[in-house]
């Protein structure tokens, strides 16, 4: 593997669009996630759409009150302060990663793709680490030093997430995986 440690969390699709438009520049956790600045952390986006489709870099960690990690990074949560404190709602302490340059991949790799890398793959309810051992480490991090020449919000993989998640809103009425900038016409 190279230099980095990676890991992988499952976003809703909400805050993976967020984080991937800037919105979001931190992730939120009620743990500890032993994690060090430098750190890649791959993004599953969970139902409807159900793929590993981008990462995003780790440059550094908080753990405080979260009325304290309210204050200084409620602004680039991407949340309200009411779902920020209730997502932290009996903790004591709280922790933020904080994010930078969140790309996509161009290729987005479908829970069915992880599955058949990976048998019996779950989508991790906390997080798990990318090891040399995993067998998703390889394919993923293989994938995305492929790709030199993405743009961080601009992909492949954002114009497919894009096809999809339009077809969902207008199916269900929920909220776009991307910004309106990539929404295809119907």
């Amino acid at each position: 593997m190279n230099k980095h440690d990676h890991i992988l969390i499952s976003l809703a699709p909400r805050h993976a669009e967020n984080i991937f438009a800037g919105r979001k520049q931190i992730e939120l956790r009620r743990r500890t996630m032993h994690v060090t600045p430098g750190t890649l952390v791959w993004v599953y986006v969970t139902l409807p759409i159900g793929a590993i489709v981008g990462r995003a870099k780790v440059t550094a960690i908080h753990s405080a009150a979260p009325g304290m990690l309210w204050q200084q990074f409620g602004a680039v949560s991407g949340l309200t302060e009411s779902e920020f404190l209730g997502y932290l709602d009996g903790v004591a302490e709280g922790m933020v990663l904080v994010l930078e340059d969140a790309r996509y991949l161009k290729l987005p790799i479908s829970l069915e793709a992880a599955r058949g890398i990976a048998a019996g793959f779950h989508p991790p309810q906390f997080f798990v680490r990318l090891d040399d051992g995993h067998p998703l480490a390889a394919t993923i991090i293989d994938q995305a030093s492929r790709q030199r020449d993405f743009h961080p919000a601009y992909s492949a993989a954002a114009q497919s997430l894009a096809t999809s998640a339009n077809k969902i809103t207008r199916k269900h009425g929920t909220s776009s995986l991307l910004p309106d900038s990539l929404s295809i016409a119907a």
